[in-house]
């Protein structure tokens, strides 16, 4: 934990060092600001908005890549509704890349409903909450669709743990099926697994190592164990440029999705404070 204060300044500062370069300057021509990652926004994030606002606010953002909220594209769409939901992406200059988080059975029937929305709208990989008895059904179909499932941990739940609460316990589960089975790690999740009663520390750069290549994407979420409540990135614990070298690290090609949870009534000013601090660490990245 870093010392009360400017929590962003103390991270920025500390990668500064730690990566022992001098930051290149964000917005300088020709240089990109996400440096290199596919950086954009679950939806969820605008949940109490339509599907078009959200899109609205994603543009206002420049960000350009999309993880869809069942809420705003339920899997059940029409094939017109799901060209409508492309015609819309396009003109906001989003590109769908996934969705989520669903649940996966045995029954590859149901579960291929999933595969096919996902296939309709171009996606790459479907974030997923998958039963312990679904992985030889995943099989099958990822090899078909060539679509990744991306196991989502999701901390506590009540009393009890998520029962994929770390990336060690998917990892177990998942190490001896198809490639395209890994995970979608949230940062935020990972870091509400330290507080009482539960007591893990998970640290999400780690959590990333851990998975190497089998990271297909990803939810960046800071979080607040004391207030119990999503936080703009630095304010709480998360080490953003810790994150991002932890990707380049594994290669990572997936979708970084900023995910706010907080402030549901409008976040979009905090959801750009946060990108900011995404930008700052990916040029101190860069230049290395």
């Amino acid at each position: 934990m870093a010392p009360e204060g400017s929590r962003r300044e103390f991270l920025a500062g500390s990668a500064a060092l730690l990566l022992g370069s001098s930051i290149r300057a964000i917005g300088a021509e020709g240089a990109d600001p996400w440096g290199g990652w596919k950086v954009g926004a679950q939806s969820y994030t605008w949940r109490q908005f339509s599907f078009e606002q959200a899109l609205e606010r994603m543009k206002k953002l420049d960000l350009r890549y999309l993880e869809c909220y069942p809420g705003h594209v339920p899997v059940e769409s029409t094939d017109a509704q799901l060209q409508a939901v492309a015609k819309l992406c396009k003109e906001y200059n989003v590109t769908p890349f996934a969705s989520g988080v669903y649940p996966f059975s045995k029954d590859t029937d149901k579960n291929r409903v999933y595969f096919e929305f996902a296939r309709k709208l171009g996606l790459k990989v479907l974030s997923a909450d998958p039963a312990v008895n679904a992985f030889d059904s995943l099989d099958k179909l990822c090899d078909e669709y060539k679509i990744a499932i991306a196991i989502h941990p999701h901390g506590p739940i009540g009393t009890k743990l998520h029962h994929w609460y770390s990336a060690e316990v998917i990892m177990e589960a998942v190490k001896d099926h198809h490639p395209l089975i890994g995970s979608c790690l949230d940062t935020g999740h990972l870091i509400r697994s330290a507080q009482p009663p539960f007591g893990k520390k998970l640290d999400p750069a780690e959590q990333i190592r851990v998975m190497g290549s089998r990271n297909f994407g990803l939810h960046m979420k800071d979080h607040d164990n004391e207030k119990r409540e999503d936080v703009i990135f630095g304010e709480g614990v998360l080490d953003v440029p810790g994150i991002l070298k932890a990707l380049r690290e594994v290669k990572f090609t997936g979708m970084i999705s900023v995910e706010y949870e907080a402030k549901p009534e409008e976040p979009t000013a905090d959801v750009k404070e946060c990108l900011q601090v995404v930008k700052k660490a990916a040029s101190i990245i860069q230049a290395v």
